[in-house]
């Protein structure tokens, strides 16, 4: 196969659906320039098996030569024996930058940055800045934006490269600056920096100490596979499971119940209570029978609104649109928003309950309309309830420390499955004693 042409996405795209060892011959066969790009491309475990099949020389090579950021995140998904061989690889400014860049903690938005950029003085030319741009560019991440630091570098402001072009070759940059600037701190998470730059709508961004000292920059396509990552890891939690280290496809199949099990055997213990729940109540079921028809209505009915209660109150939190002092606010909404969907289910329920006896397509006997009120008003409480618990949960895990999107709707409809039963025969009692119970 030829590559000629081709962009290195779609070289990596092709070389991935290769046999192994076609594989690997082809990607040693491009071009050193040409391997760099492409290898960034490829997927982890594609690039381990690769390097495994590569010559110390080749290695050292691409390695030394790939972007800042893409080798960090390379490094910290290689076993640790690849991570230390990796390492004595890099020379001896690229090895320093490493590991700099790995010493940051997981979360921080200094592990996305690069530090190839263009930084210039206030005491320089337009003229002189836009020469070093010409010798040094081609390394830089971005050319968008040209970062103005003072003897100690630290950043004072940041210049479009536009502003360069149109102005006067021989005008300073201390003339053209005004000492206005966004810029984001090394240690700030990676998820509050999402804010930052959908505020600001910027394609990069500098990454700044706490003293200012300007240390690298982000690009917004870093950002992104970073949300990428972050809402596929919430997903998979919201699903009931450990978020998976690899894609679905390349998950070993063992690994991938392994992460499932350990969630579906709570999830399973926990619906037990169900059972539990219903002994409980085993008198009043044998004297109404009837009242176990409505069961899974009733205990669906809590979970749903308690999933979707969920679904929103998470999703708002991953968008900063709520915060923990906002529960309360949202117990306010939940609550007229739970009165008003269990009063419609339970309308709905009631007038089914009233077409099926009247239509003669069954028969709830001589108290069909105690039965009916049952249901409906369990409805009305069952899912206010569980629109309650849905949207409280993930303010409670949050102030805990923990990932809202634990919150898993399987975790939630469980919770309301078995309060719900409690809720659904306790009201049944109340409108059916002296008649059938």
């Amino acid at each position: 196969m030829t590559f000629k042409d081709m962009h290195p996405a779609d070289i990596a795209e092709a070389i991935t659906e290769m046999k192994r060892t076609e594989r690997n011959l082809s990607f040693l066969k491009l071009s050193p320039d040409l391997k760099v790009e492409v290898f960034s491309f490829l997927d982890i475990n594609i690039q381990e098996e690769i390097v495994r099949s590569m010559t110390q020389e080749d290695y050292a090579d691409v390695l030394n030569n790939l972007e800042p950021d893409d080798r960090t995140e390379l490094l910290e998904d290689f076993p640790d024996e690849l991570i230390k061989y990796s390492i004595n690889l890099l020379n001896d400014k690229e090895k320093q930058i490493a590991l700099n860049l790995i010493g940051y903690k997981e979360d921080s938005i200094a592990r996305l940055m690069t530090p190839l950029y263009i930084q210039t003085k206030a005491n320089k030319t337009v003229r002189q800045v836009l020469d070093h741009i010409k010798v040094y560019g081609k390394k830089a991440e971005t050319l968008n934006y040209i970062y103005v630091v003072n003897d100690h570098n630290k950043l004072i402001d940041d210049l479009k490269l536009g502003e360069l072009v149109l102005a006067d070759e021989n005008t300073l940059i201390s003339d053209l600056i005004d000492n206005t600037f966004v810029s984001i701190t090394s240690t700030t998470k990676t998820e509050d920096a999402f804010d930052i730059f959908e505020k600001y709508d910027r394609s990069a961004l500098p990454i700044i100490t706490e003293s200012g000292v300007l240390v690298g920059i982000v690009t917004f396509d870093d950002i992104l596979d970073a949300i990428k990552d972050r809402d596929t890891e919430d997903i998979q939690k919201f699903g009931g499971m450990e978020e998976l280290d690899l894609s679905y496809t390349q998950t070993p199949l063992f690994e991938l119940v392994r992460k499932r099990a350990g969630w579906l055997i709570i999830l399973f213990l926990g619906e037990m209570l169900t059972a539990s729940a219903m002994g409980h109540f085993e008198d009043e079921i044998e004297k109404a029978v009837v009242l176990a028809l409505f069961v899974p209505l009733i205990i669906s009915s809590g979970g749903n609104s308690g999933s979707q209660a969920a679904s929103l109150i998470i999703r708002a939190m991953a968008l900063g649109e709520l915060k923990l002092s906002d529960w309360w606010y949202v117990m306010r909404k939940e609550l007229a928003s739970g009165v008003m969907l269990g009063g419609i289910l339970g309308i709905i329920g009631f007038v089914r309950i009233f077409i099926w006896q009247e239509a003669g397509i069954y028969d709830y006997g001589i108290h069909w309309v105690a039965v009916g009120l049952s249901v409906s008003v369990s409805l009305l409480f069952i899912v206010l309830w569980g629109t309650l618990s849905g949207s409280l949960i993930p303010f409670i895990l949050r102030k805990f420390g923990m990932d809202p999107a634990t919150a898993s709707a399987p975790f939630v409809a469980t919770l309301v499955d078995v309060s719900g039963l409690i809720i659904y025969f306790s009201i049944a009692a109340m409108f059916l004693t002296g008649k059938i119970l």
